[in-house]
């Protein structure tokens, strides 16, 4: 059950090192996130969460595999906009659709359903380059640890089911 914690514990830690990083780049280095960072931003939240109160209550067997699988739902939406982001920025040039207005402007002039349709449809602002490390755009990162973070499920249901027969003991 320990090693769950641990386990469980370090995702949650680096969901927060991951939003501080979002944070320090927005707020420090003059980054405007575009509406799919914003959703993408929610997506690390929820894995966050999850691994956070998986971490607190710290399960075993079948308690594993569910803090493991839910932890995976918020992990592939998150993947699937960081895709989405990753295609709008290899579109070509003319392909690239207008820039729309900010998220903060959607979200207190839209209700959330439209907000959340209008950023997964995303715009030029998304299509944009504004940092890179390595070589990979934000999005990149973001689908990197996105991956990481659903195979890290992935695991845990597996660890979960050979504690359960006993296999893990």
């Amino acid at each position: 059950m320990r090693f769950n914690r641990i386990v469980f514990t370090l995702i949650a830690l680096a969901c927060v090192a991951v939003l501080g990083v979002a944070l320090y780049m927005e707020h420090m280095m003059g980054l405007e996130p575009c509406p799919l960072c914003m959703l993408q931003r929610m997506a690390f939240v929820g894995v966050g969460v999850v691994a956070l109160l998986a971490a607190l209550i710290g399960p075993s067997g079948p308690g594993v595999r569910l803090g493991g699988g839910l932890m995976m739902i918020p992990a592939l939406a998150g993947l699937g906009l960081a895709g989405r982001q990753l295609w709008l920025q290899n579109l070509p040039a003319d392909q690239v659709p207008p820039c729309g207005p900010g998220y903060d402007y959607l979200r207190e002039t839209f209700p959330l359903t439209e907000v959340v349709w209008m950023a997964l449809e995303g715009d030029g602002s998304c299509a944009e380059i504004q940092w890179q490390f390595l070589g990979l755009s934000i999005p990149g990162w973001s689908f990197v640890l996105f991956a990481l973070a659903a195979l890290a499920g992935v695991g845990l249901l597996v660890v979960g089911k050979g504690r359960r027969h006993g296999l893990l003991d």
